[in-house]
């Protein structure tokens, strides 16, 4: 019984974007329309809680693996790329100055 209401809490409302309070708010209101026992509905809440959390890092690691995939396609410099070219940069003109004068 519990696993189908997780389940469906877990489609139903988005758990991977919801916050910590807003899901055990919804978790108790399952269990106390289902009339779980207190000891239930704690574990319920805690179970779904703990899932909510594992659901928000899947989703976070795969939005940064497709973020990364895009940017490589696209063959972007990378902002560490960029700072050594300046810190190069920097030190030629340094050269350049040091020859020069």
């Amino acid at each position: 019984m519990i696993d189908v209401l997780k389940k469906t809490v877990l489609t139903g409302i988005g758990l991977a974007t919801l916050g910590a309070e807003k899901i055990e708010e919804y978790a108790k209101k399952i269990a106390e329309d289902s009339k779980l026992a207190e000891s239930e509905g704690k574990k319920f809440v805690d179970e779904l809680l703990r899932d909510s959390e594992i659901a928000r890092k899947n989703l976070e690691a795969k939005i940064n693996e497709l973020i990364t995939t895009a940017l490589d396609r696209m063959d972007l410099t990378s902002k560490k790329e960029v700072e050594e070219l300046k810190k190069k940069l920097a030190d030629l003109e340094e050269q350049l100055r040091n020859r020069a004068g």
